[in-house]
Parts: structure tokens; C-alpha cells; sequence
């Protein structure tokens, strides 16, 4: 069975050869001099692109976000607690870094809606994500079958209620079966509803 073209890409993000290597590199230092958020023509990795529901018509915007990269990181403490206390290692956030890529790139672009990310490039500070983007008020997307489900009103910022895949993946979505019971609908709800049914319900009337 022959292998089609994106596969060929994909294979090349996957183990580059050197050619590929040094244009990974050319890329990095015209990154570093681009804003946090650049709006580009055309996706990077088209592969990618294409399997997370790009494609090239009207009404479809791609941006390429910079992140820091690294937990949050905190000054030493120098006096007044053991070490153990002092809260300087392992406090992370509780967003992975794509998911806060996706969540200021909508800022930037209010009226867009954010459908996908993939990552592209990173280095020993940044890392950088292309972030698909869609108008769910252009006439080509409202009469597109198999995209206009976004321009229903129920989507409308959606990257902040983490409803993409990077969002899922942060709410630990992407787990099923044992071990990820506590997980729906959300970590905060199965709390709430965990109270709940501990609740005493009072007793009925006669």
C-alpha cells in the first residue's frame, strides 16, 4: 500500500534528516525575532494541520504562539522555614503549556473561535504553537456541513472552558475506564455531586 504525502511529512517532524534539521534551526531564529503571537499564511505542518480540521479556504486563520517554557518557578527563600516549606520546586500549573498558547492567542483575536494547536519548534526558553482559528461568522464557514457546528452559540469561547484537545488533555479527559472515574464531568462538579449524595435527605412526610 503506498503511503500518501502527508505521511511522508509526518515521518520527516518524526525523525528529521539533517537537511530538515538545519531548517528547523533557520526557522528558530526568525521565531525569536517575531512577536509572542504572528499571524501566518499557511501551516507549517500541513499534516498536522489537516488532521486537527484545517483547511485551505476562507474563513480559516492561523497564528503561531510563543510560550516560556518551564513550572513556575519561585525566588528562594532564605529565612524563617526548613526547606521542605520553603516552595520554591514542583509548583506547576494546573494548564499545560499549549492550552495557555491557545487561550492567549483568542485574546488577541476576540471575534475568532479556536479550533485546534500543534506544536512546532521549541528551544531552551520558548516554545512555540500554531493555533487554528475560525470566523464562525463567515458566510463560507456558516454554509460548510462539516465546520459549522462551531458557529453555534454554545461554542463561543471555547478555549476558555477548555473544550479543545490541548484543554482535555489538561482536564485528564483523554483517560477512560479505571482509574479516571473522578474525572467526569469535571474535578470540580464530581466534588460537588460527591457532597451531595452524602447529603442526609430529610425525612419524608406521612
Amino acid at each position: 500500500m503506498s503511503k500518501s504525502l502527508y505521511n511522508y511529512v509526518r515521518d520527516q517532524w518524526k525523525s528529521p534528516s539533517g537537511d530538515v534539521k538545519k531548517l528547523h534551526k533557520t526557522r528558530l531564529v526568525q521565531y525569536r525575532r517575531d512577536d509572542a503571537t504572528t499571524k501566518i499564511e499557511r501551516p507549517t505542518r500541513i499534516d498536522r494541520a489537516r488532521a486537527l480540521g484545517y483547511r485551505a479556504k476562507q474563513g480559516y486563520v492561523l497564528a503561531r504562539t510563543r510560550i516560556r517554557r518551564g513550572g513556575m518557578r519561585k525566588h528562594a527563600i532564605t529565612s524563617g522555614r526548613r526547606a521542605k516549606r520553603a516552595g520554591i520546586s514542583k509548583i506547576t500549573m494546573g494548564k499545560n503549556l499549549q492550552m495557555i498558547a491557545e487561550e492567549r492567542t483568542s485574546k488577541k483575536y476576540p471575534n475568532l473561535e479556536i479550533l485546534n494547536s500543534y506544536w512546532v519548534a521549541e528551544d531552551g526558553r520558548y516554545k512555540w504553537y500554531e493555533v487554528i482559528m475560525v470566523d464562525p461568522n463567515h458566510p463560507v464557514i456558516m454554509a460548510d456541513e462539516k465546520i459549522n457546528w462551531i458557529c453555534n452559540r454554545a461554542q463561543k469561547g471555547r478555549v476558555h472552558r477548555a473544550l479543545t484537545s490541548a484543554g482535555k488533555k489538561s482536564r485528564g479527559l483523554m483517560n477512560k475506564g479505571k482509574g479516571a472515574e473522578k474525572l467526569r464531568p469535571s474535578r470540580r462538579k464530581h466534588m460537588v455531586r460527591t457532597k451531595q449524595s452524602r447529603t442526609p435527605h430529610p425525612p419524608r412526610k406521612t
